[in-house]
Formats: C-alpha cells, sequence, structure tokens
C-alpha cells in the first residue's frame, strides 16, 4: 500500500517509518521543513510538505494514498483544549478525503478513552462524554465512521525509550528545576507504558489487519506507579523523591498538574489476542534507568 503518515518524522512516526517499508509498503511522510524532507528521503520514504495547523494542505496526500496513518500531533500542553480541536479539524479533513472509499484511516487517541470510573481502560469502552479534552479525535473518527470512512484508532499509554518517554519526560524537566522528584498522595495511581518499537509494530498491524471501527490499546505494561516512576527519576538527576498533597500539584508541575495524580492503568489483551502483538521492548523503568540524565536532553 500506499500509506499517508502525518508524524512521520516525531518521535513515533519515525519508528513507524522503517516498519512500514520493511513490509514492502510505500509511505509518503508528511514534514514541514526541508530537514524532515531530507530525513524521510534517507529513510526510504517520499517526503509531503504540508502542515496540521493548515488541514486543507494535507488533503492532495490523503487523496492519492491507499491508507492513512495519523500521529501528528501539537503536544503544546499549555494549548491542550485547542489542539485537540486541532486534530478534531484534521480527521475530518483525512477522513473526507477517503469517503466512499475502503481505504484505512488510523487515528490516534488514548488509552484514558477506554477508561470507565476507577477501571482498567479496555478497548471496548469509549465515553463520548468523557472530560479529557482528547475525546474530540474519538468523535472526529467516530463522525467519520458514521459517513462510512474505515476508522481505525490507536490508543497510546506513555510511550518511550531511553530518551524519551511520553508525559513523563516534562517530568525529567521539572524535577531537575526543582530539584525534587515529585509524586502525589501515596504514589500509587499508575500509568500504562509500551516501548515505541512495539507501538510501531502495532501501527503496522492495525493498519494492515484493523476493521473498521475496532480500537486496539499499545500497551505494554498496565500500569507503573508514580511512586516508581518518580524513583527511577530522583535516582537518574540525583535528588531527592518526595510526595506532595493534591492541592500543591498545579503549583509544582504547573500544567502537568492536571495529570500527575490521575490513575490511568490500561489493558491491551484484546488487542494481542485479534492482532497477534507480542510487545517485546524493554520496559519503562527499565527505559528511565538508562537514560542519560547528564545530557538534559530526552
Amino acid at each position: 500500500m500506499r500509506i499517508f503518515l502525518t508524524g512521520a518524522t516525531g518521535f513515533i512516526g519515525s519508528h513507524i517509518v522503517p516498519e512500514l517499508l520493511s513490509a514492502g509498503h510505500q509511505v509518503l511522510g508528511l514534514t514541514r521543513s526541508d530537514a524532515g524532507a531530507q530525513a524521510l528521503v534517507k529513510a526510504g520514504a517520499e517526503p509531503y510538505h504540508g502542515t496540521i495547523d493548515e488541514p486543507e494542505s494535507l488533503r492532495a496526500g490523503a487523496e492519492q494514498a491507499d491508507a492513512i496513518i495519523h500521529t501528528a500531533f501539537d503536544h503544546n500542553f499549555t494549548n491542550f483544549v485547542a489542539n485537540c480541536e486541532k486534530d478534531q479539524r484534521v480527521i475530518r479533513l483525512l477522513g473526507n478525503a477517503l469517503a466512499g472509499s475502503d481505504r484505512p484511516l488510523v487515528i490516534t487517541s488514548g488509552t484514558g478513552m477506554g477508561a470507565a470510573a476507577g477501571q482498567l481502560a479496555t478497548e471496548d469502552v469509549f465515553n463520548a462524554h468523557n472530560p479529557n479534552p482528547r475525546v474530540a479525535s474519538e468523535l472526529a473518527g467516530a463522525e467519520m465512521s458514521a459517513a462510512g470512512v474505515k476508522v481505525v484508532v490507536m490508543r497510546l499509554p506513555q510511550v518511550h525509550d531511553a530518551h524519551r518517554q511520553g508525559l513523563i519526560s516534562p517530568l525529567i524537566d521539572i524535577a531537575r528545576q526543582k530539584g525534587i522528584s515529585a509524586y502525589v498522595g501515596d504514589g500509587l495511581n499508575r500509568w500504562a507504558a509500551a516501548h515505541v518499537s512495539d507501538v510501531a509494530r502495532l501501527y503496522l498491524l492495525a493498519v494492515e489487519k484493523g476493521l473498521a471501527g475496532e480500537r486496539f490499546h499499545a500497551v505494554a505494561e498496565e500500569g507503573v506507579s508514580a511512586r516508581d516512576i518518580a524513583t527511577a527519576i530522583g535516582s537518574g538527576l540525583g535528588v531527592p523523591v518526595t510526595s506532595l498533597p493534591q492541592e500543591k500539584a498545579a503549583e509544582h508541575f504547573g500544567w502537568l498538574g492536571m495529570f500527575v495524580g490521575l490513575n490511568m492503568p490500561a489493558s491491551s489483551e484484546w488487542t494481542r489476542q485479534r492482532l497477534d502483538w507480542r510487545p517485546e521492548g524493554a520496559g519503562l523503568i527499565a527505559d528511565l534507568r538508562e537514560m542519560d540524565y547528564e545530557s538534559g536532553v530526552h
């Protein structure tokens, strides 16, 4: 297939590219820079210039593709609501470009969208009234599904290697700046996680084998406790590890305060069975232990 990949030069997208190519697919990779285009050419992909800030710029790439994998997202969380609304507009544009065909559109969401109150997140759950603004992505996907587009949803946990770890990367920056590695309360709230190589392989399986309306969880570890994460960060940075009360979270963590105390475990049991996916990458704590904390780059 000729696959249009948004976010092709990003953390996850740059790992998806070789997975797709090694499986015999052609990759048309979205980039907004000449440097990104050069990186894509070097990887064996064809660059496509455009930006999610201007959704219409993506239309031609979408229309010439046999399938679309959409991973691009604006990760400036100080504008999280607006960025989720932007993603909604992009998904509508991509979906409309595929309307009337059986070409798949794999969109990206978060495992939190599969969580009922106090429960382990599962693939069969979707709360359209979820207070997390990222619900906009799946609402747009549902809208496109209702219009006959073959939408498949990939839900992500904290995706990591020894350089980046999703929301944990800014936690490391905060711990470095403040001189302490903190967690909220007893720190027993858990975050699901998966190594980026396993996540990339799952995107390949989803675009090849996913059926309309299916949701997959890219989860290798159902939940790693906030206290264990903070302890690993503290050890890496050589700073004390401490608990903070919930009322101090916003002051200490800034925009991350809305996330740090959340309990976000997730299952991938159905995903593993459905796509025969077997995660093999290192665990989150192992990658945190392997990080180069002195460089300050992750």
